[in-house]
């Protein structure tokens, strides 16, 4: 019989438990979006503090804002915020432990006051996001504040309304704390976006200036936005792994994270408060440094590209597991080219990093089939990863004459497969927030084989590039009369 997880059974588990005495362990991080990818990688390293001894004043308050957020809110409230973290070796061994660093979660639309409150806490300092590459509002093309958003205008024109949207909340928690002299905390982004604190920085400042401009240039001259690189490959919890948490080491656990062995966060060294505005991160691994642009460089356009240069593909061919593409040598080699030849000439030299191990171990942890990651996520939201990700490697390689043709493969394979369908006639289901918009495109692209990639919010004018164009269509082309792998054949001797 398996043991429910809450704070009374800790002790009885077979698990690794909290060390700590998590009564002790006080607020300092209001932490938006709590899903899988936080808690395998934020939370877990303010746990590993809280078990060396430290940082008891820096747990983590979760704050939930959407409707599907009320799932995570109740899972966790019904077991003290604890949770079990699942790391999968890819020689089949499996390591739980019970994570203790988040000790509040909140759920906005039950009480929008208890959030601005628990920002505007004196103990709050730092205030951390996974809100996920769309959550920034950022116009593709442009790369303002795109202020379109129902809820965004909401806060923007009713400004003594509570706030629907992490915008709203930052700023009237920074609001309030300006007005009674408490001073700023740190906004520190964990989000999958080039110059995430930058970014974070941009637009929250621009949603305070439309509303606020005496905040928004208080908030420019004191608030510091930290950029940071993240990684750890999360795949989505499933009812097998809540089962095999079960079975094998008897914790039930309605809302386990299962991750991969590899971890890494690059952080800039720069809080409110300095030092003293931080946690001793440095102390379980997490690098500080004084510029993040290269690490993420590298992560962006090697993993996160690697991972989309592997996903359409795979997911026309039959594949529908990321360790099942990751394993097939035409893919593998496919992935390997597109890092050496197209993505590693746009970097910038890594400080302490060997590129020459690091892309080939990429391919394993893709490959490591305990992980089983799914295409569907990372065929997911592609709207929002492929311009940030995979297009800035092309934009920069046709400045410089580079080479282009394996990431318009890319392109052309999403293009076919926002068609709904793979090769083998089963339906695909697109998930993207311009959904319906996409797959029209992608519906006319046999009469128009330029109508999907002619998207200038996503695309801007690469449809007028005749190199990248002519490039694409010939790959969309024989994605339609060949197939992914025939077509993947045909690449390689490009």
């Amino acid at each position: 019989m398996a043991t429910s997880l809450n704070q009374r059974t800790l002790s009885t588990l077979r698990v690794p438990a909290p060390g700590y005495d998590r009564s002790a362990v006080r607020t300092g991080i209001v932490h938006f979006g709590v899903g899988g990818f936080h808690r395998a990688h934020q939370a877990m390293y303010l746990d590993s503090l809280m078990n060396a001894g430290q940082a008891l004043e820096w747990g983590i308050c979760g704050v939930g804002v959407l409707p599907g957020d009320r799932r995570m809110h109740e899972a966790l409230r019904g077991q003290d915020r604890l949770y079990t973290l699942v790391v999968k070796h890819p020689d089949g061994r499996l390591e739980p432990r019970v994570i203790g660093s988040i000790v509040e979660h909140l759920y906005a639309p039950d009480d929008l006051e208890a959030v601005v409150a628990r920002m505007a806490d004196p103990g709050t300092r730092i205030v951390s996001l996974t809100v996920t590459e769309g959550g920034y509002h950022v116009h593709p093309v442009t790369g303002d504040f795109d202020d379109r958003d129902e809820d965004i205008r909401h806060d923007l024109h009713e400004p003594g309304e509570p706030p629907r949207t992490m915008f709203g909340f930052v700023t009237a928690a920074l609001r309030r704390r300006r007005a009674d002299g408490t001073g700023p905390f740190t906004v520190m982004s964990c989000d999958n976006i080039q110059g995430n604190g930058d970014v974070a920085h941009k637009m929250i400042t621009a949603f305070a200036r439309l509303q606020d401009p005496g905040l928004a240039g208080w908030i420019e001259r004191e608030v510091p936005f930290p950029n940071s690189m993240v990684d750890r490959i999360t795949p989505v919890t499933s009812d097998d792994d809540r089962a095999l948490l079960s079975t094998r080491f008897g914790v039930d656990d309605a809302w386990p994270v299962v991750c991969e062995p590899f971890t890494q966060w690059v952080l800039e060294d720069r809080f409110a408060g300095g030092g003293a505005g931080r946690p001793p991160l440095d102390a379980v691994g997490v690098q500080l440094v004084p510029e993040v642009m290269p690490y993420e460089l590298m992560k962006l356009r090697l993993l996160n590209a690697g991972h989309q240069a592997l996903c359409y593909l795979g997911y026309l061919a039959g594949y529908r597991f990321a360790h099942e593409v990751a394993q097939d040598e035409l893919f593998a080699r496919f992935v390997l080219d597109y890092m050496d030849r197209e993505a590693t000439p746009t970097l910038l030299p890594v400080p302490g990093v060997d590129l020459d191990s690091y892309k080939p171990n990429l391919i394993e942890r893709f490959a490591n089939p305990e992980v089983r990651d799914t295409l569907a996520r990372l065929c997911a939201e592609s709207s929002d990863r492929i311009p940030k990700w995979l297009l800035p490697v092309v934009r920069h390689n046709l400045e410089r004459g580079g080479e282009i043709d394996r990431a318009a493969l890319v392109v052309a394979a999403w293009a076919r497969y926002a068609e709904g369908v793979d090769e083998q006639g089963e339906p695909i289901t697109v998930v993207d927030r311009v959904r319906d918009r996409v797959m029209a495109a992608a519906a006319r692209q046999h009469q128009e084989p330029l109508a999907f990639l002619s998207d200038r919010d996503l695309f801007g004018d690469l449809a007028r590039d005749e190199r990248f164009a002519a490039t694409y269509r010939e790959a969309l082309d024989s994605l339609h009369t060949r197939g992914a792998r025939a077509t993947l054949e045909a690449w390689r001797s490009r």
